[in-house]
């Protein structure tokens, strides 16, 4: 007999395009290649301290410490994670208050971060929502919200958010965009520190929100990645979500501890359900847990460790309070700075809505042709959307910043 050899005469990858990345990525890959001493990034995705550095704080610090003493094993976590760490994260994000009595209520999972959250949340939706059902997110938002909808098998439609003019909230086409939007949709909301725009609804306007949720019958899901970020304190930058809960909504919460903690290579952060009754969170968790296995099959425990001794060490978490409110308030500081820096230098724009925004990021309103003279001729890296990250900013670059920004807006619009 003879054998036939196969030889195939095709690659079976030759067809499949480019993927593009969080733009994100790139803006990293090209300032670690410049050489420039002066180079500044203000594409960081993290938070950095007054000399441009990531910051490990000590709270997190003791917490380690606490964890070594303990001499613990590294076997798997539940495929749900670690409890006390979920219960701790949900008692910080839905208050003291709401977490005593509704404790037995609210489904919970440990996850990989913000995104993980998403992820998770997106696929139970699409498990269980009609398929019609439409993700509604915000114009502009995080880059990866859209992308996920999509992998995750939903439908995603943009409400707007932002208003390019006066750089502020378009509260009024976001309220109309949501009244139109068919009843039952879900909405992905930013609960504070909103990504990339700096721009946070108003109390009152939450509570026009959550009026019209109620009529609409839409699914609130909040994505609360920077909590204490806005005012450096934890209770008011989760107002919407105590505001909705409180009023009996069943709401969606993804949580992160990337920044408020620095743990962004730990990769920790925490999903929720209000659910009815404990018998129904029972069945959320069951199929959270289904979803989860197919995706990480369990989290990992040391970051999670460390976040719940941070949570639930009373000690420990009050020195947590106070770090993030220091570091809110040196991310703000940085705003005003930035701000006044630009106006003594005799700049014919009004930037003053960079001091009103809130967070670590901003949408600078600059275009393509001012981004690439700052990458180009003064090393300063940014977003093509003309993004940046104000913990980029510290007092040894800002006059910089602020000069190579005034050169190349002058004599131009913004």
């Amino acid at each position: 007999m003879h054998c036939l050899k196969v030889i195939r005469n095709f690659s079976l990858w030759s067809s499949v395009p480019l993927g593009s990345l969080d733009p994100m990525s790139g803006i990293v890959a090209q300032f670690n290649a410049d050489n420039c001493p002066q180079k500044v990034n203000l594409g960081v995705n993290t938070y950095r301290d007054n000399n441009g550095n990531p910051v490990v704080l000590e709270s997190v610090i003791k917490a380690m410490q606490i964890i070594r003493e303990k001499n613990l094993d590294n076997e798997y976590p539940p495929i749900e994670g670690l409890q006390s760490f979920i219960d701790a994260a949900i008692k910080l994000g839905y208050g003291d208050k709401y977490y005593e009595k509704n404790s037995k209520n609210i489904a919970g999972c440990q996850v990989l971060s913000g995104t993980g959250a998403i992820r998770l949340g997106f696929e139970l939706l699409n498990k269980f929502v009609p398929p019609e059902t439409k993700v509604l997110v915000p114009i502009p938002t995080q880059t990866l919200h859209p992308t996920i909808a999509k992998m995750a098998g939903l439908q995603s439609q943009e409400y707007r958010y932002f208003d390019p003019t006066t750089r502020q909230v378009d509260f009024q086409g976001l309220f109309q965009d949501l009244y139109t939007a068919p009843n039952g949709s879900i909405v992905l909301f930013h609960a504070c520190s909103h990504n990339p725009t700096g721009c946070d609804l108003e109390l009152h306007q939450w509570e026009q929100l959550l009026d019209l949720t109620k009529k609409k019958d839409l699914l609130p899901f909040f994505d609360m990645t920077y909590q204490g970020f806005t005012s450096g304190d934890m209770d008011k930058d989760a107002y919407a979500i105590r505001l909705f809960t409180e009023a009996g909504m069943p709401i969606i919460l993804g949580q992160s501890f990337d920044q408020n903690m620095g743990l962004s290579g730990q990769r920790i952060g925490c999903l929720s359900l209000v659910c009815s009754n404990e018998k129904e969170r029972e069945i959320v968790n069951s199929q959270l847990n289904l979803i989860a296995r197919s995706l990480w099959s369990c989290p990992p425990v040391h970051g999670a460790r460390i976040a719940e001794t941070v949570l639930n060490n009373p000690k420990i978490y009050q020195l947590w309070l106070k770090e993030v409110r220091l570091m809110a308030q040196r991310i703000q500081n940085m705003r005003y700075s930035f701000t006044k820096a630009l106006k003594e230098l005799g700049s014919p724009h009004d930037w003053s809505y960079l001091s009103k925004q809130f967070g670590l990021y901003s949408l600078t309103g600059i275009g393509q042709l001012q981004i690439n003279e700052l990458m180009e001729k003064y090393h300063i890296y940014l977003l093509e959307n003309g993004g940046i990250s104000i913990a980029g900013l510290n007092d040894n670059n800002i006059k910089y910043v602020a000069m190579a920004f005034h050169e190349v807006t002058k004599n131009t619009q913004i």
